[in-house]
């Protein structure tokens, strides 16, 4: 199976009323096409510490910041290839590093002590990476609908549309079906542009006519905002002012 295992980037991102998206989808039609797998569901399982140091870090907007996650394009089976992806963000930058395995071997290299590294670069920076956290687990599965598109220039530019983004913190596992709590409003679409460079004429006069604006949104960040962060906040105090606002109005908005 080939795939990209290394990629360095923008990804922006837009929430979208349904009125927007439809006219992002008619306006870019001319210039983008859906890719071959049409609207997927991808599976994903977000590992972390005890405490959720990397989600907490992560919340805190810091200049660099970096995530482990295993993802998969279907419902897996133990012999389904699944990504096992190191993603790191600095100065606005996208850096992410992954590994393709099944699904099998990819839980036991991760879960069961086992720090020899798949024979590759990627596969080291990873061992590395479990090696500096101790401790890293499965704490939160994640999962969305996806449509793709690619740009018909032949240049890298890339637009998705995600919705019905699920989470949980039981069975967690890309063998189970894809369900949980909504972390994103049902008339809301996050689109994000995929870009190593900037933006054609033709998409900046699209956003600019339909009055869409840049957001800041991350899955694994709102998954553990609306649903981790009230409970750890009842249990022990964050240890930092940015940290202890979100919580408060995490509090807030659930009350």
């Amino acid at each position: 199976m080939a795939y990209q295992g290394t990629f360095k980037r923008y990804e922006l991102k837009y929430l979208l009323t349904p009125e927007q998206k439809q006219m992002m989808l008619e306006g870019i039609a001319p210039y983008m096409q859906l890719d071959q797998y049409g609207r997927t569901t991808i599976r994903n399982l977000y590992f972390d510490t005890d405490t959720f140091r990397l989600a907490r870090r992560s919340m805190e907007k810091p200049a660099y910041k970096e995530k482990l996650r295993l993802r998969s394009y279907a419902q897996a089976t133990e012999d389904s290839p699944v990504f096992v992806e190191l993603k790191k963000k600095y100065d606005s930058v996208v850096y992410k590093r992954r590994i393709s395995l099944p699904e099998q071997a990819a839980m036991a290299w991760l879960l069961e002590g086992t720090r020899q590294a798949p024979d590759a670069q990627i596969g080291r920076e990873i061992a590395y990476f479990l090696d500096y956290y101790q401790g890293l687990k499965p704490m939160v599965f994640l999962s969305y609908e996806r449509e793709a598109l690619y740009a018909l220039d032949g240049s890298d530019f890339r637009i998705t549309f995600d919705e019905n983004i699920l989470a949980r913190q039981t069975d967690l596992s890309l063998r189970s079906p894809a369900c949980g709590t909504p972390v994103l409003a049902k008339d809301r679409t996050l689109m994000e542009v995929k870009t190593s460079g900037g933006y054609p004429l033709w998409m900046t006069r699209l956003l600019t006519e339909g009055r869409i604006y840049r957001t800041s949104f991350s899955k694994y960040g709102a998954a553990y905002e609306q649903m981790i962060c009230p409970k750890t906040r009842r249990i022990t105090p964050f240890v930092t002012e940015r940290s202890h606002f979100y919580a408060e109005r995490t509090v807030q908005r659930a009350v």
